[in-house]
Order: C-alpha cells, then structure tokens, then sequence
C-alpha cells in the first residue's frame, strides 16, 4: 500500500519566497496547502502556480494572527508539518513601525505554533531573514518573481527597475569601503535555492531527523557594483549610478556560512550570479517591461 504524501501548509504562500517554495514543494512530492493574507502579496500569483504545477493550488485566504481562522485550517484536514513565510521584513519599517512587527511577526509565529501544538503537529521549518543573505532572480518560467509594493527594499529588484526604465538611476550608498571596488558586499542567493533549501529541511524533519538552524547562502559576497554590472549584462540595458552617503548601520561586507548546510541536509547553492540575474531580467521585462 501507498502512503499518502505528507501535507504542508506553507504559510505566506503567495509572497515572493513562499511562491517559489510552494513550487519546489509540489515537485518533491509533497501536497501544498497555502495560507496567505494578501497583505505583501496577490492572488495573481494563483494561476501561475497552477500553471507551474500542473495543480489547482489548495489555498486558504487567512492571517496568521487569526488562531480561529488557523484553527479551521488545520480541522479540515491533518497537517504534517508547517512551512512559516508569514512574516514583514522591510529594515526601515521595522524600526519606524516597532510594535507592528512584534504583533505581526512574533504574533503570527506564536499563534501558528499553538494551533499546531493543538492538533499534534510538531515540525516546523522557519525562515528567519537575516537581512544580508539576499534572495534574489525568480523562476526560470518567468512566472513568478519577486514584485515589490513602492519603493524597493532591496538593490536587485531596484536594479531590474532601473534596467526597465521605471526608475532614472541607482543609488549607490557609499563607495569607500575597504571592499574591492568600495561598494558593500552581500550574499545573493537565487530564489530557487533558496526554496529548494527549504524543501531539504524539510525532508530532514519529517525522516525523523533533529532541531538545528542552518544558514542559506552562496557562501560568497558579491559588491554593489559586480551585481550592477552582472545586470546590465544579463539585461542589455545600462544601469545609470550616483553614489550617495553611507547609511548609518550598514556592515562593508557579510555573506553566509552554509556549510552546516551542506554538511547535514545535503544542500548547496546552484546557481550563480548571472543566472540570478538572467531570471530576474526574464520575470521583469515579461511584465510589460
């Protein structure tokens, strides 16, 4: 007899990662219930799914705060373990709105975590922003990407948007850092690794395997500037800069140590620099661009 495969619900299921991960999880196997508010994120990105899957995607609209909206989810159908996106992660906003990231962000995981506790679900992979290890790109189909509300708060969906002619030119803070070129160095990781990151924990949790926290990265820094030209490349399009005033805060360089990664779920970055930005540009200039 054939076991049923396990059922994941994937919360903040229509957002950029969470989209991206709902598609690795469908391809490894895995059924996909996702939960999403529509606050950072648009049931637009439903179709697509299905399109990318082959399944009309089992969705429920609900916030993560909601224990009784959560509660109705996991009485509808036994749930084997829980993906958790659902949270905001604008660095500014965060410190101009304080109390409203605590609410959402601690509320959310908080209220997700008794409600499995209720019904006897007990793994968890949660993903936690570490703010300079940069998901990036957006699947090679160029169905889904990453689409920010207003201003963006990262440089390569700012880029792809100057590279389209919807921005004037980049601003580059700071250019005298004891870095190669003086631009800041990050860990880029494409969306896709990342996503795929996240599958293998998960697969480790549900073969019996223990707690542990990973980093999710390239391993490598890229600077402001290689990733300008990277796209530029990838775009055929010029990308005009102004360097302006460091910002207070910012570190000259950081990137991830994901060898605990490799080591124990079997996981490494794929895809380099141009790839990322190759699928950036894809998802971009299919948008009208």
């Amino acid at each position: 007899m054939v076991s049923a495969a396990p059922t994941v619900l994937l919360t903040g299921a229509c957002g950029y990662i969470g989209s991206h991960t709902w598609v690795a999880l469908a391809q490894a196997g895995y059924r996909v219930l996702g939960v999403d508010d529509f606050s950072n994120s648009s049931p637009a990105v439903l179709p697509r799914l299905q399109k990318l899957t082959g399944q009309a995607p089992a969705f429920e609209h609900a916030d993560v705060c909601n224990a009784a909206a959560l509660e109705t989810v996991f009485s509808s159908q036994r749930i084997d373990a829980v993906v958790h996106f659902a949270a905001l992660k604008a660095v500014g906003e965060s410190t101009a709105q304080p109390l409203a990231y605590y609410a959402n962000n601690l509320g959310g995981l908080l209220t997700t975590c008794r409600v499995m506790q209720d019904h006897g679900c007990r793994r968890l992979v949660f993903s936690s922003s570490a703010t300079y290890f940069n998901p990036v790109g957006a699947h090679e189909s160029g169905l889904i990407g990453e689409e920010p509300r207003g201003t963006p708060n990262n440089l390569m969906p700012y880029v792809a948007q100057v590279a389209a002619g919807q921005r004037p030119y980049l601003q580059i803070f700071g250019n005298d850092y004891p870095t190669p070129d003086g631009t800041g160095v990050r860990d880029y990781l494409h969306v896709v690794d990342l996503a795929q990151g996240h599958v293998a924990a998960l697969r480790h949790l549900l073969d019996g395997g223990d707690t542990l926290t990973v980093n999710l990265g390239t391993g490598r820094g890229s600077s402001v500037l290689e990733v300008v030209n990277a796209y530029a490349k990838a775009s055929g399009r010029e990308i005009p800069c102004r360097i302006a005033p460091r910002r207070p805060g910012d570190v000259a360089a950081c990137w991830a140590d994901a060898s605990r990664a490799g080591e124990v779920l079997g996981w490494r970055a794929q895809r380099g620099l141009g790839e990322m930005c190759g699928d950036s540009w894809r998802w971009q200039s299919g948008r009208g661009c």
